[in-house]
């Protein structure tokens, strides 16, 4: 009997996490931030709990993970319209080399060694750093990598400068630029900082996508 229930308790919570992930709209599991990894093992023990402790009902453990569920559904949906939530939650990409230079700054504030980088690097198939124009650490912890072009030539890799209506004083700071400077190159373009989804600065010329009206 306690085979049985054991076998029951391991089948049920198997497609029941799927489902619940499903519900999530969660991908593979290095795709996944801090706070999805929070609930994953949350989750993890607690059907661990259920099929180890037979006598409690099975509903204890399915009403804390539902609730997990739809906390995580919830706070996705408010980080979504909220950039500071999801800042707080997620976090944003750190630039950790820039035209060829490593931001050691960066790498203490994040405590990501030149271990952790070299490693990143040889995963990515770069040999040397002096190949690498740009290297962005991800909220996920993986880095994304921009090499040179061939001699050296620098590409035009876009630097966001308008996220859902705020500037990104961080790229202002690395274009030597300020905001007055932006918001007169908005001006000339008869667009106001609010109505700005995404603006970004490539080959000298600022890219502006509007928010949708709707």
């Amino acid at each position: 009997m306690r085979l049985f229930t054991v076998v029951f308790r391991t089948i049920f919570f198997y497609f029941f996490i799927t489902i619940s992930y499903r519900m999530m709209g969660k991908r593979e599991i290095g795709q996944l931030g801090i706070i999805d990894l929070i609930v994953s093992i949350l989750i993890a023990e607690l059907v661990a709990i259920s099929i180890e402790n037979l006598f409690d009902p099975i509903y204890l453990t399915i009403v804390p993970i539902l609730l997990l569920v739809i906390l995580e559904i919830f706070l996705a949906f408010i980080s979504t319209k909220d950039r500071k939530l999801r800042i707080i939650l997620e976090g944003k990409p750190s630039l950790i080399i820039a035209n060829g230079h490593i931001n050691y700054h960066e790498m203490v504030k994040q405590r990501y060694n030149l271990d952790d980088l070299l490693l990143s690097l040889r995963q990515k198939d770069v040999r040397d750093i002096s190949e690498v124009e740009y290297a962005f650490l991800e909220t996920n912890g993986k880095l994304s990598v921009f090499k040179y072009k061939p001699f050296k030539l620098k590409g035009s890799y876009p630097m966001p400068l308008v996220l859902d209506g705020r500037i990104e004083k961080e790229t202002l700071k690395y274009l030597h630029k300020n905001e007055r400077w932006l918001l007169n190159m908005l001006d000339n373009q008869n667009v106001e900082l609010k109505d700005i989804f995404y603006g970004f600065y490539n080959k000298s010329k600022i890219f502006i996508i509007k928010k949708s009206k709707n």
